[in-house]
């Protein structure tokens, strides 16, 4: 499994081109030549890049789903809107769409940080506001998700 790591402060140009931090190409290694899904969040008002084996695993689980239920077609529908195949250009750069700069409230400056095995892209100001909200006390989340030793194999 992807195991990527970091955060990085970033430009988008006019165009929608972000280049992405040398950091996470360096992590990403070969597999930039497989490309990449962009996609909007469903929980957060970022986009999400899968690298394409990753990607494939989502859609695994998602291929899953009783598409003759309409909670799972509607969840299909939602989950896909927006998802755009995309590559690094030879300058590093990911072309990001404009209904996706639109979803996200991408202006110019924003940030790219690592999720575990996909890469986030924010809005630098809505990225400063979800990781330092003045409502949430990240001791008692870390506990809630993460203390209880029966329910997770961590040494």
């Amino acid at each position: 499994m992807l195991n990527l790591i970091g955060t990085y402060e970033c430009k988008v140009d006019a165009k929608g081109r972000l280049a992405l931090p040398m950091g996470l190409r360096k992590q990403l290694g070969d597999i930039t030549d497989e490309g990449f899904v962009l996609k909007r969040s469903v929980f957060q008002p970022c986009l999400e890049l899968y690298p394409m084996s990753e990607w494939n695993n989502v859609m695994q689980q998602v291929g899953k789903l009783n598409r003759f239920k309409q909670k799972n077609n509607e969840f299909i529908r939602r989950f896909s809107a927006g998802v755009k195949p995309v590559d690094i250009d030879s300058s590093g750069r990911v072309q990001i769409a404009k209904d996706l700069v639109a979803f996200a409230n991408i202006d110019k400056e924003v940030v790219v940080s690592s999720a575990i095995n996909i890469i986030e892209i924010w809005d630098k100001e809505l990225y400063e506001k979800a990781v330092n909200p003045d409502d949430m006390d990240f001791a008692a989340l870390a506990e809630e998700v993460m203390g209880n030793e029966d329910d997770n194999d961590i040494s």
